[in-house]
């Protein structure tokens, strides 16, 4: 049925027919409203066998749903426990000891929030204890927990099929890296109380009046989306916790084998949609969780906690681990094409990024012992800008160490000037597969900012791992650019100041060998609009060099 519903906000309707004001109606097409129908749930008890009628003990119920028109499944277990699935599957341990009889309500929605509903009765066998957990969770009355922020990784992104827990490899936040981000410094603030009542455990979030939110979720709650952010939110109130057999299937000393699970849509900390925890590892002082992010089932996000609350300290001054140098350009002669080789041309839908100038052999020499790359507003082979794009691919590649770049930059709105390097093995596997190293990259829309990232799988384009630090006087005068890349790290600095570490891990693609690019776009993703009046400007390079 196709419905169109006239809609008035009550309170104004009240109003008005007090006040006597007429008001125009607006109408709304919600389009098709279908509710849900032959809804059916299937209930299969985990290790259940004519031995074991109940259950193995663990408690597991493992659900399957199927409807017409359902969008969404909600699953409501009892005690505040409720789980939100969009395939229809869910897994549920039920903790009280014994054979218990339970009831399960499963609710179907379809579209404009019809719904129809259904309860499972089963019947389950628990004898699930883990006293040892419970103890290093409570301290047997009433322990607070806060975020490590001082590990690396105390917050971390990687694959949920299995990965490095220690250190997540799509995403793993350095020591202390959200503190002074107005976005997300509450993070570092929240308090995690468990306490035990009676037989039961409680917990208490406190957040100060902000939770650090997903950027999927953070709309619901009043935010933008466009990234993770804090938002105000009331965590007031207790609300309990249980213990259960972690079903994630890890092994090999990588879990304890128990997962907490909170009711009432509990959470730790960094709200992902997801209400159960697995542990991987707890002591007195320390425990790593980590939970699959609830609309994304291939994805779990870790999260590192210590029972004292930590404070920043002042960072020790910077100290390389490389100090030889093994190569270097001082530009003293003409440009060296043996070394350097020229990309010329716009490349495939301006070199991937919608480029707008054409790159030619012209537009970089060397001049007073600068290497000077120019882009300028001239017609070229049917473009409208010309610059140079140069490369050491074949010629000069190597694996860790410390790049060195002083360097004066280009000005004018659409300049988009870039010191990089990319994976040798890019024509084989592909970008961002190969790895892409921006040591130093700048658009004159942003004059005074500079940006070192790092492209990879599941961080690249508009998602790319970097970081930014504001200087002055970048196109009047020379600033060192420095990236350091150890197979532990990769750090960025400008004029000697750290301001973005990665931390390097096993699966990462910065285990080979790369080579260097040089080069000045227009416009495009990231250099954006060009002034209209813009004519010509350069980026001026010093000296090169790579210390091992």
């Amino acid at each position: 049925m196709k419905s169109t519903i006239n809609l008035k906000n009550i309170f104004l309707l009240l109003l008005l027919s007090t006040l006597g004001v007429s008001c125009v109606e607006e109408e709304y097409d919600l389009g098709e409203i279908t509710s849900p129908s032959n809804l059916n749930v299937n209930a299969q008890v985990v290790g259940q066998s004519e031995e074991m009628p109940y259950g193995d003990g663990s408690g597991t119920v493992n659900f399957s749903v199927t409807a017409d028109n359902a969008m969404t499944y909600k699953f409501i277990y009892g005690e505040g426990v409720e789980e939100v699935s969009y395939d229809g599957n869910s897994t549920h341990s039920f903790n009280k000891n014994g054979v218990n009889d339970y009831v399960v309500t499963v609710i179907a929605y379809g579209t404009a929030g019809a719904s129809a509903n259904t309860t499972a009765e089963v019947t389950v066998f628990s004898d699930f204890s883990d006293p040892e957990t419970e103890l290093l969770l409570t301290g047997g009355s009433t322990k607070t927990w806060y975020v490590a922020v001082s590990q690396p990784a105390h917050l971390g992104v990687g694959p949920a099929t299995g990965d490095n827990m220690d250190n997540p490899s799509y995403y793993a936040a350095v020591p202390f890296e959200k503190a002074g981000e107005e976005i997300s410094s509450c993070l570092y603030t929240d308090e995690l109380t468990f306490s035990m009542n009676g037989e039961n455990i409680v917990y208490n979030y406190n957040n100060n009046g902000q939770t650090f939110f997903n950027a999927s979720y953070a709309p619901d709650f009043g935010g933008t989306g466009a990234e993770d952010e804090c938002l105000d939110y009331d965590s007031e109130g207790t609300i309990n916790v249980s213990l259960s057999p972690s079903t994630s299937g890890l092994t090999g000393g990588q879990t304890t084998g128990t997962a907490i699970n909170f009711a009432e849509d509990g959470f730790m900390s960094y709200y992902i949609g997801a209400s159960t925890y697995e542990i991987l590892s707890i002591d007195e002082s320390s425990m790593h969780v980590r939970a699959v992010m609830g609309n994304d089932p291939a994805l779990a996000w870790y999260l590192k906690f210590t029972t004292s609350q930590e404070e920043e300290e002042e960072p020790a001054p910077f100290e390389t681990e490389y100090d030889e140098l093994v190569w270097d350009q001082e530009f003293e002669e003409p440009l060296d094409t043996d070394l350097w080789n020229f990309e010329t041309g716009n490349g495939e839908n301006g070199w991937g990024n919608q480029e707008k100038q054409y790159y030619t052999t012209e537009n970089a020499e060397v001049v007073d012992g600068n290497l000077v790359i120019t882009a300028k507003a001239e017609e070229t082979s049917g473009f409208d800008y010309s610059s140079s794009r140069i490369t050491t691919e074949d010629n000069y590649e190597f694996m860790y160490g410390r790049v060195e770049a002083r360097a004066k930059l280009p000005e004018g709105a659409g300049t988009w000037p870039a010191i990089w390097m990319l994976g040798s093995n890019y024509a084989e596997v592909g970008w961002p597969d190969s790895g892409e190293i921006d040591i130093m990259e700048h658009v004159g829309n942003d004059q005074n900012t500079i940006h070192g990232t790092l492209h990879y799988p599941g961080r690249s384009g508009g998602n790319a791992d970097g970081g930014t630090i504001e200087i002055e006087n970048a196109s009047s005068e020379f600033h060192i650019y420095t990236m350091e890349w150890s197979p532990e790290r990769i750090v960025f600095l400008v004029d000697g100041e750290v301001y973005h570490t990665y931390t390097n891990n096993p699966n990462s693609p910065y285990h080979q060998d790369f080579f260097l690019i040089l080069n000045v776009a227009m416009g495009g993703n990231f250099g954006g609009a060009i002034d209209a009046a813009f004519e010509e400007s350069s980026m001026e390079i010093d000296y090169l060099r790579v210390y091992q």
